[in-house]
């Protein structure tokens, strides 16, 4: 059987409304997002995971799993990547979209 991207859209959308999985959703674009600004600010420096590990004080599996989204850091991790690429971590809460209109 073929799934088309209706049949795709429509899974999700499905799946979206069962209890926690629109959590680890979110938790899971988050992972990958932070993961994707440290693979881009590493490669700015030129830099091999390698290399990063060690300025962060981890191994290169942990950068690697990181990097591709695997895991959710934990905000001493994300200080220690910020300190070792020489950049300021921060934190903050904005207004959703859904908070303004309400």
């Amino acid at each position: 059987m073929t799934v088309t991207r209706t049949d795709w859209a429509s899974l999700r959308n499905r799946r979206m409304t069962e209890p926690g999985v629109a959590e680890a959703y979110e938790a899971t674009r988050i992972a990958y997002e932070l993961g994707k600004a440290t693979r881009e600010l590493r490669e700015e420096r030129a830099w091999t995971q390698t290399q990063l590990a060690e300025a962060a004080g981890m191994s290169q599996p942990a950068v690697a799993r990181f990097e591709a989204g695997g895991t959710v850091p934990t905000i001493p991790i994300l200080e220690r990547l910020a300190r070792a690429l020489d950049v300021e971590l921060v934190v903050r809460f904005n207004q959703s979209d859904s908070a303004a209109s309400a």
